[in-house]
C-alpha cells in the first residue's frame, strides 16, 4: 500500500524528470556547429565574441561548436573590438542575421549558409552582403527579435532557420577578393566595347605586362579608377597601372605594387576621355590602333584627336 507520502515523492520525481527532459529538449541547439571558410586574398585573423580565437589561412577554414559572440575578422580596415566590420550573429530559436559596422566601404563580404537545409518559404535561405549598400546587414545590432510565427519566415535582415542541430558555413570574401569601390573596364574608343585593357594571363605580379584583350568578364578586366588625378588600380589587388621609371613613347605597360606618390602611377582621366601621366605629356596609347588581343598598351606623346588614346568605361 503506498502512502501519501510515497505518491508525492513518486509525482516529485515523475515532475523533475519530466522538467528535465523539457528543459533538456529546450536547450538543443538550432546551430551545433559553425564551419568559417576564408577565401580572402590573405590569411585573416578570426574573432568571436569580441575575442582572437585563430588566423586562418587563405582557402583554410575552422570548426567551431558554440557562438559566444558575433563572428568577424579585422582584416582590410576592420577592427579587432569589431568596429568597421561585417558580423554574423546567431540568435535563440534558430535566427542568424549580419551586421555591417560604420558607413565606410566593406572590410570583407560574407556569405551565411545552413548547410543542407530545405529553404521553404524562405526560411534557412542562404544570405550574402558583398557590397556596401547590401539590405541583408542591420546598421547596428537588432535589440529585439521577432515572435516566432510557426513556418513563416521574418522579414529581412532577419533571417531564421528552425531545423534542430543546423551546421552553419560562414564564408569571408566568397567572391575571392576584398570588396571595395565600384570597378570598371576599360574599352578603346567609344566602338569597340568588346575589346577591354587586361592583365596577361590574370597574372597579378610586379611586371606583368598590361594588354587589350577580348572582355571576358575575369577579374584581369576589372580596374578602379576616377575623373581627374587618380591612380588605375587592379581591382581587389594592391597592384596599379605603371608607366616605369622612364616613361616615353613606346614604353609598354606594366602592373606594379601601388605606391603613393609614384610618378610612375599617377595618373589623370581628362573630360575627353585620355589617361595621361601627370606632369608627362604621355598618354595611354593603343599601339596602331590594333585590336589584336595581345597587343601591349603603351605610352605615347599625347595629340588631340587620336583615336589610339580614346578611353571609355
Amino acid at each position: 500500500m503506498r502512502t501519501p507520502f510515497t505518491l508525492l515523492m513518486l509525482a516529485t520525481a515523475v515532475l523533475a524528470t519530466s522538467t528535465a527532459q523539457a528543459l533538456e529538449k529546450r536547450q538543443t541547439p538550432y546551430a551545433s556547429q559553425f564551419v568559417i571558410h576564408n577565401s580572402c586574398p590573405s590569411a585573416i585573423n578570426l574573432y568571436i565574441g569580441g575575442q582572437l580565437d585563430s588566423r586562418i589561412p587563405t582557402g583554410g577554414s575552422v570548426t567551431k561548436f558554440s557562438a559566444p559572440g558575433f563572428f568577424y575578422t579585422d582584416a582590410n580596415g576592420g577592427n579587432a573590438n569589431g568596429a568597421g566590420t561585417l558580423r554574423a550573429g546567431f540568435y535563440d530559436n534558430g535566427y542568424y542575421y549580419m551586421v555591417r559596422d560604420g558607413e565606410g566601404s566593406l572590410n570583407t563580404g560574407m556569405v551565411i549558409t545552413p548547410n543542407q537545409r530545405p529553404s521553404p518559404q524562405g526560411l534557412c535561405q542562404s544570405i550574402s552582403c558583398n557590397t556596401d549598400n547590401c539590405t541583408t546587414a542591420f546598421s547596428q545590432p537588432p535589440t529585439a527579435f521577432p515572435a516566432v510565427n510557426g513556418s513563416v519566415a521574418p522579414p529581412p535582415p532577419y533571417y531564421r532557420c528552425p531545423i534542430e542541430n543546423t551546421t552553419y558555413d560562414i564564408s569571408f570574401c566568397s567572391s575571392g577578393s576584398w570588396p571595395g569601390p565600384l570597378s570598371w573596364r576599360i574599352h578603346p574608343t567609344f566602338d569597340h566595347i568588346e575589346k577591354c585593357i587586361d592583365v596577361q594571363g590574370g597574372v597579378f605580379a610586379n611586371g606583368t605586362p598590361v594588354q587589350l584583350y577580348d572582355c571576358n568578364g575575369t577579374p584581369a578586366q576589372n580596374w578602379l579608377l576616377n575623373h581627374g588625378s587618380t591612380k588605375i588600380q587592379r581591382s581587389g589587388t594592391n597592384f596599379c597601372l605603371d608607366a616605369g621609371s622612364n616613361p616615353g613613347n613606346g614604353v609598354g605597360m606594366k602592373i606594379w605594387t601601388c605606391y603613393d606618390g609614384n610618378p610612375a602611377q599617377q595618373w589623370y582621366y581628362t573630360d575627353d576621355n585620355r589617361i595621361a601621366l601627370e606632369g608627362k605629356g604621355q598618354c595611354l596609347d593603343l599601339p596602331n590602333g590594333d585590336l589584336s588581343n595581345s597587343n601591349r598598351v603603351q605610352t605615347w606623346q599625347c595629340t588631340n584627336k587620336n583615336e589610339n588614346q580614346v578611353w571609355m568605361l
